[in-house]
């Protein structure tokens, strides 16, 4: 078991936002961070961050379209939020 990767994939969702966030992206693939920033009510920059962490940690993916880029979350944040629902 590497726990290094563990704590790397933890730390990615171990926020509340980045949670909600997850939670967002699975209902509607293709957002943009600036459609993350508004549906939320923060900052672009800190949006971007968040994803940035998620993206480290393995749970979305990004897709260049145009200026824009798109995020969907991948097996593994799919697992994540099916395992946090658990912990209710």
């Amino acid at each position: 078991m590497n726990y290094h990767r563990l704590e790397r994939i933890t730390r990615g969702f171990s926020n509340h936002r980045r949670i909600q966030i997850l939670e967002q992206i699975k209902k509607s693939p293709e957002m943009s961070v600036e459609e993350i920033a508004s549906k939320f009510k923060i900052n672009y920059k800190t949006a971007a961050d968040h994803i940035r962490r998620l993206a480290i940690a393995g749970l979305v993916l990004k897709r260049n379209e145009g200026a824009s880029v798109r995020h969907k979350i991948t097996e593994r944040a799919d697992n994540v939020l099916k395992f946090l629902r658990t912990l209710e």
